[in-house]
């Protein structure tokens, strides 16, 4: 199935759906509308956690978002025509930030390995046969 185009209600939704999902691609639109969700979520944790003290919270959330933040990532890098072994350039400071940054911005490749590209008519049914219509 190709992806397609979404917005932050659907984004969210399937960033949660596709839990370990390393394989296949993520648009654009999908990984930046999780990535704004996560820093909301960050947001409204964090005067909670200072004002109870309760740390485990973020813990929590931070660990239940770690298997699906690494696979969107994965499914991102593969929309953007690289393998999702570029996750690991992360571990070097700095300069993977950057470099991540830089491949999570940039523009859906045609089809590949992974599956085809994202298209603005994704949910457009297929034309019908045209020998069908014929009769």
């Amino acid at each position: 199935m190709s992806p397609k185009y979404v917005g932050f209600g659907e984004a969210v939704k399937l960033f949660f759906t596709n839990y370990v999902n390393f394989g296949g691609r993520s648009t654009r639109s999908e990984y930046w509308w999780v990535f704004l969700f996560n820093i909301l979520v960050s947001l409204a944790l964090y005067p909670i956690t200072v004002a109870t003290g309760l740390s485990f919270l973020s813990v929590l959330w931070s660990l239940g978002t770690l298997l699906p933040g690494i696979g969107l990532s994965i499914r991102r890098l593969h929309d953007a025509g690289h393998s999702g072994w570029w996750i690991l350039i992360n571990l070097v400071p700095i300069v993977g930030l950057i470099i991540t940054l830089v491949f999570t911005l940039t523009a859906s490749v045609p089809a590949n390995e992974w599956g085809e590209p994202a298209s603005s008519n994704a949910d457009t049914p297929a034309p019908a046969n045209e020998e069908s219509s014929a009769n």
